[in-house]
């Protein structure tokens, strides 16, 4: 009952209490101070739950089964107001105390956000087949050609139903000196449909958590590197900013077997890695150099450990893979994977 806990404990603070309060995660049953692992995976699960559109709350974008937006069919959920609340306030927390999450949005997603307008390349995110009509209207010519008004025709409850995009949008025919406006509101309505409350109510919950001059400097794409981080991972970057104990080193032969099994594995595989050692599977925008630990920067690490007869484990307040001096690369293949893909709680001491 994760989520439930986490919105019951996170909507009973006011906005002073959450704004001004330190972050401080415990999971009943486990012992340990917060160094940041448990907050760490607090937010990889509570955003991997809560996000999915399993729940109803968000689904897919219309490109890929990666991205997600508000849904729609949220309306329907029980409550649903309130669940956006926490959601932005989910977002607002990561966002303050430096946690990534493991969601990823659609762009007109973070302008919404940021209360920044969209405009007609955003509609490619959400619906690619209106978005190229609309291009088209807007690279060519339309004077005499298209019998449009400022209505559109929207779906609710089954029922067909015409709208007007302005007051009196019925009596006005799009015409080549109007029709920048009209695909202004054409894309206004599209991003904004059955879910304008809905975004309003999530907005509100973020701002309850996030200064909005914290956020100013950004634009769509920062927020989105902030919050998610980067999901394909540069392999450069992950080894030049590793650092070894225990004996090992770049040069030393495990460790470049090591390196030889990582570029090895997909990218998937290599972000249930990053995963399995950090508590997250998402890199922060400026790289490796500035992954966080218990008490700041930390970067990654790989400490030398145990027996060959032991699977590697990992400590996700550190940052540290602790990994045994196997003696063959097929032999340290085969436990990385095994202790990678077999492992379901994230910091195993």
């Amino acid at each position: 009952h994760l989520l439930e806990d986490a919105f019951n404990q996170i909507m009973c603070y006011s906005r002073k209490d959450l704004q001004r309060s330190k972050l401080y995660v415990s999971f009943v049953g486990e012992d340990g101070l917060d160094y940041s692992g448990p907050s760490r995976e607090f937010f990889f699960l509570v955003s991997r739950e809560l996000f999915n559109p399993y729940y109803g709350l968000f689904e897919y974008s219309a490109n890929d089964t990666y991205t997600v937006q508000i849904s729609p069919m949220s309306a329907f959920v029980d409550n649903h107001h309130e669940w956006f609340r926490f959601s932005g306030r989910i977002l607002g927390l990561a966002l303050v105390h430096q946690y990534l999450l493991d969601a990823f949005f659609t762009r007109p997603f973070y302008k919404g956000l940021l209360r920044i307008p969209c405009d007609l390349s955003d509609l490619e995110f959400l619906d690619e087949e209106f978005h190229q009509s609309l291009q088209w209207m807007k690279d060519n010519d339309i004077e005499d050609m298209l019998d449009l008004t400022f209505t559109v025709n929207e779906e609710v409850f089954g029922q067909i139903t015409e709208r007007e995009l302005k007051p009196g949008g019925a009596g006005i025919p799009v015409s080549e000196k109007n029709k920048k406006e009209y695909i202004e509101q054409m894309v206004k309505w599209r991003i904004e449909r059955g879910v304008a409350q809905q975004t309003e109510s999530l907005v509100r919950g973020f701002y309850e958590v996030v200064d909005v001059r914290l956020v100013s400097v950004f634009d769509a794409r920062e927020l989105e590197l902030v919050i998610a981080g980067t999901a394909e991972i540069d392999l450069a970057d992950w080894r030049n900013n590793t650092e070894y104990r225990g004996g090992y080193h770049d040069n030393h032969i495990v460790i470049r077997w090591f390196w030889a099994a990582v570029e090895r594995f997909n990218n998937e595989q290599r972000l249930r890695l990053l995963q399995f050692v950090t508590g997250t599977s998402s890199i922060p925008y400026e790289g490796f150099a500035s992954l966080r630990g218990s008490n700041g920067p930390r970067r990654f690490c790989v400490e030398k450990w145990g027996k060959i007869t032991s699977l590697p484990r990992a400590h996700t307040c550190f940052n540290r893979l602790d990994l045994p001096p196997y003696s063959s690369f097929s032999m340290l293949y085969e436990k990385l994977v095994t202790a990678v893909e077999e492992t379901s709680t994230f910091g195993l001491e």
